[in-house]
């Protein structure tokens, strides 16, 4: 094998491989990632191009190379009240679900980790895993059954002589609702990565901190979450990525329930406004600047875990 030779005597290192060398080495994996590599290049980076409608007056029946061009006003839906509307309450669904439903799996892979029991551990996971493969439809039918008008909630309420309430209608708990929701759905899905991080732990720490007296907490404190605040940091960041998508689903099957002016986020602003009403290009334009958001927030907060030490998504 060919060796580069350092100036300083020191003992040279072996040549990096060629990339031909490399790819028949790994043929074996690259063909194990191909299928979510094409997956990404045809759902996510080909629809890319359909972002020139941003500057169009599209028109499905002439496609994009005989729509008109229209410049810069398919942005003056910025300027809409209805666009502000949908963007304060995706802001207060983004803010609920940062602070409520990015920890529920920390918090949820932390008491899982710290069950002893191996077949009770597995049972627990099995019943927190299921949601996550049920159906929005199936999972807002049953909030129904629990905390709608006529409800179990409600009739307890009721039996009590308090007066009912229909948490399913009420405009000013709808963002707790749907945060309530997300965490019950995929809170238990979300902790598979939290319980890996937890198992890569050299458990040698935990006897040293136990040997120093430090108790459970301390040991929770100072070695279980510095453990995991790599995966907790890389989770997060991505996550920033999407934070204006707040489910587009599970708000627009309540929708009218609540009302438009509690329920219209950027998702069915878009839904509405540019695909049922033919807005082409505004509907774009709000898509082409989310995801703007989304890009600045993902590399700012990259850069900000780099200034803590830390190594983000991405080593500098």
């Amino acid at each position: 094998m060919r060796l580069f030779t350092r100036p300083d005597g020191a003992t040279p290192a072996p040549a990096r491989p060629g990339l031909g060398t490399r790819l028949r080495r790994d043929r074996t994996m690259l063909l194990l990632v191909l299928p979510g590599f094409l997956f990404f290049v045809v759902f996510h980076y080909v629809p890319l191009l359909g972002n020139v409608i941003v500057f169009q007056d599209y028109q499905p029946y002439l496609g994009f190379r005989d729509s008109p061009w229209a410049g810069l006003s398919n942005f003056a839906v910025f300027g809409e009240p209805d666009f502000y509307r949908a963007l304060l309450n995706t802001l207060k669904f983004a803010f609920l679900q940062l602070v409520l439903f990015f920890p529920a799996p920390i918090a949820l892979a932390l008491l899982l980790n710290s069950i002893l029991s191996s077949k009770l551990r597995r049972f627990v996971q099995s019943v927190v895993y299921l949601p996550h493969f049920i159906g929005w439809v199936i999972l807002i039918s049953i909030s129904q059954q629990l905390v709608g008008g006529t409800g179990l909630l409600p009739q307890l309420l009721g039996e009590l002589g308090l007066p009912r309430v229909d948490l399913m209608t009420s405009p000013e708990f709808f963002p707790w609702l749907v945060t309530l929701q997300l965490i019950w759905k995929d809170a238990g899905w979300g902790t598979i990565i939290f319980l890996a991080a937890l198992l890569n732990i050299d458990t040698a720490h935990y006897e040293a901190a136990a040997i120093d007296g430090a108790n459970r907490w301390r040991r929770l404190w100072h070695v279980t979450l510095p453990g995991i605040v790599p995966v907790i940091l890389l989770l997060l960041i991505l996550n920033l990525g999407s934070i204006l998508s707040v489910g587009f689903e599970q708000i627009l099957l309540q929708r009218d329930a609540v009302g438009a002016d509690a329920a219209e986020v950027l998702d069915t602003y878009v839904y509405f406004h540019g695909v049922l009403d033919g807005q082409w290009g505004s509907a774009a334009a709000v898509g082409l600047v989310k995801g703007l958001i989304g890009l600045v927030l993902i590399l700012g907060a990259n850069k900000l875990a780099h200034r803590f030490g830390h190594e983000g998504i991405y080593r500098r």
